[in-house]
């Protein structure tokens, strides 16, 4: 049976790319191994990790020092993969959802949450389709998940209608630079072979003033951008202010001021 014809599309949502959803169906049992194909996220989501945890902690007024910090928050990982975000996220006490268009993605992320002993939420479908409009959450992450789907409008429309007022949302991406293409692309997969060739294409990639256009639209305003680099001779991954290839946007969801 060819991979194609494994892929549910439980609600034909316009944001599912087939093809897209195809190349994460015959990848995923490699996401808990970090020795694998997604070795480099593993690398690099500990920064990223530290990041949202310590931007959320001060948002709600808590301390990562505490047991059990993130206790009574509600996130929402949409594009949850493997689940390498939700994990670390369940442990430090926040009520997780994860949902994913890839139905092996969601099978392993569920299978490894058993193995760990972690409590979480896993969907097979979309934001769309595996979450319900009376459901709202504190946090929405949509991580390393924009460039690969058909309609990035309006899957940002769909993660701001699922935060609730003053939440934040975090969005993960690669920037539509010269030198994400020789980085991220030729060097990443071509070169390098950190990345299966053909896991981006450099043309949907979106610059951090196309996402924030389209947040406005969900009454979303950025109020952070940041950028994920790496050292070359330690390949260690921290969080900087240069966004010219791999950036993170942090917006909240506030009545925007008339005219904005």
């Amino acid at each position: 049976m060819l991979i194609k014809d494994r892929i549910d599309q439980p609600d034909q949502d316009r944001t599912v790319d087939v093809n897209e959803i195809a190349r994460f169906q015959a990848l995923a049992d490699e996401w808990w191994n970090p020795d694998g194909k997604f070795r480099v996220m593993h690398a690099f989501n500990h920064a990223r990790r530290g990041f949202i945890e310590e931007y959320v902690a001060q948002k709600f007024q808590r301390s990562l020092n505490h047991q059990q910090p993130l206790a009574g928050i509600r996130i929402l990982d949409v594009g949850c993969g493997g689940g390498l975000i939700c994990e670390p996220l369940a442990l430090l006490g926040a009520t997780v959802v994860g949902v994913d268009a890839t139905s092996r993605n969601i099978e392993i992320a569920k299978r490894h949450a058993r193995q760990t002993g972690v409590d979480i939420d896993y969907r097979h479908g979309t934001a769309q389709s595996a979450v319900s409009s009376h459901e709202n959450f504190d946090v929405v992450l949509n991580l390393e998940v924009i460039e690969h789907v058909a309609d990035p409008a309006k899957l940002m429309i769909d993660c701001a209608s699922r935060l609730k007022p003053n939440g934040l949302l975090f969005i993960a991406t690669l920037n539509r630079t010269i030198r994400a293409l020789a980085l991220a692309i030729f060097a990443a997969e071509y070169v390098l072979r950190w990345l299966p060739v053909g896991t981006h294409d450099w043309r949907r990639f979106l610059k951090p003033h196309e996402i924030e256009a389209m947040l406005r639209s969900g009454k979303m305003r950025v109020i952070e951008t940041v950028g994920v680099t790496m050292n070359p001779l330690t390949r260690q991954w921290k969080v900087t202010f240069d966004p010219s290839v791999n950036y993170m946007l942090v917006a909240d969801k506030q009545t925007l001021p008339e005219g904005t």
